[in-house]
C-alpha cells in the first residue's frame, strides 16, 4: 500500500515515536502518581470457569511471539545470517510465530467470550478493559495474516525491508518510513495498531506488562539477610 509521501512520513517516521513516548513517559507518572492503580484486574473472583485455559494459551503464546519479534527483529543481520539465511529466517518466522500466534488469539478469543458474555464479568469491565483486549485480538489476527503475504516472498526481500524498518525505529537511523513505503497494507496496519497499542498502554491494564518485565530483577537480586532475635549477624 502506497500512501501519499507526507502522511506516510508521519505514520511510519514520527508517530512512533510519539507512541514510544507516551508508553515511556505516561508509565512513570502512572507509577507515580497512581501505584494502586498498577494490576491487571483479574476478575478470577467473578467467575473462574475459562479464565486458566483463555489466560495460559494467550500468555504462552503472546510471550513467544513477543520474543521472537525481538529476537527476529533487533540481532543484528551479520550475527543472523551466520545461523540461518534469509529464506530460513523467514520460514522459522513463519512456523513459530504462528504456533504461537494461533495459541495466543485462541486464548484471546476464549478471554474476550468470557468478559462480553457473562454479565457480571462484563458490569465490572471499564470500557478500556474491553477494547484493549479486542486490539489485541486484532493485532494477533493481522499478525497470523502476515503469514499468507510472507509464504509469497520466501526469498526474504520482504521481510529483510520489515526487519530494517524496525531497526531504523529502535535505533534512529532515520529515513525508517521510506524502507516501509509500498509494502503490503496488512504490514501497515499491523504495524500502526503496534504502536497505537503502545499508546493507550499506560491508561489501560496493559500497564502492568512493566511488573513482568520488573519481576526479571529478581534473578540479580542478593540474598535476604535474615537477622536472629538477640543476636548478631556476620557479613
Amino acid at each position: 500500500m502506497t500512501l501519499p509521501t507526507q502522511l506516510n512520513e508521519f505514520l511510519f517516521g514520527i508517530y512512533p515515536y510519539i507512541c514510544l513516548a507516551v508508553l515511556l513517559l505516561g508509565s512513570l507518572i502512572r507509577f507515580d502518581r497512581e501505584p494502586y492503580s498498577w494490576k491487571s484486574d483479574s476478575s478470577q473472583i467473578l467467575r473462574k470457569g475459562q479464565l486458566k485455559l483463555g489466560s495460559n494459551l494467550f500468555h504462552y503464546g503472546v510471550l513467544i511471539v513477543i520474543l521472537g519479534h525481538f529476537v527476529g527483529f533487533l540481532l543484528p543481520e551479520k550475527l543472523v545470517y551466520l545461523i540461518v539465511t534469509p529464506t530460513q529466517h523467514e520460514l522459522l518466522a513463519m512456523v513459530v510465530g504462528g504456533i504461537a500466534g494461533l495459541c495466543a488469539i485462541t486464548g484471546m478469543t476464549i478471554l474476550i467470550h468470557r468478559r462480553l458474555y457473562y454479565r457480571r464479568i462484563r458490569g465490572n469491565s471499564r470500557k478500556w478493559d474491553i477494547t484493549i483486549v479486542i486490539m489485541l485480538w486484532f493485532q494477533l489476527a493481522l499478525g497470523l495474516a502476515t503469514i499468507w503475504y510472507s509464504a509469497h516472498t520466501l526469498e526474504g526481500g520482504g521481510f529483510e525491508r520489515l526487519v530494517a524498518y524496525v531497526q531504523s525505529i529502535v535505533y534512529f537511523e532515520g529515513g525508517s518510513a521510506a524502507i516501509i513505503r509500498g509494502v503490503p497494507w496488512v504490514y501497515q496496519v499491523h504495524i500502526l495498531l503496534g504502536f497505537t497499542i503502545f499508546l493507550v498502554s499506560p491508561f489501560t491494564r496493559m500497564v502492568h506488562i512493566w511488573s513482568g518485565v520488573g519481576s526479571l530483577a529478581y534473578l540479580f537480586r542478593p540474598y535476604q539477610l535474615v537477622r536472629k532475635r538477640g543476636g548478631s549477624v556476620n557479613s
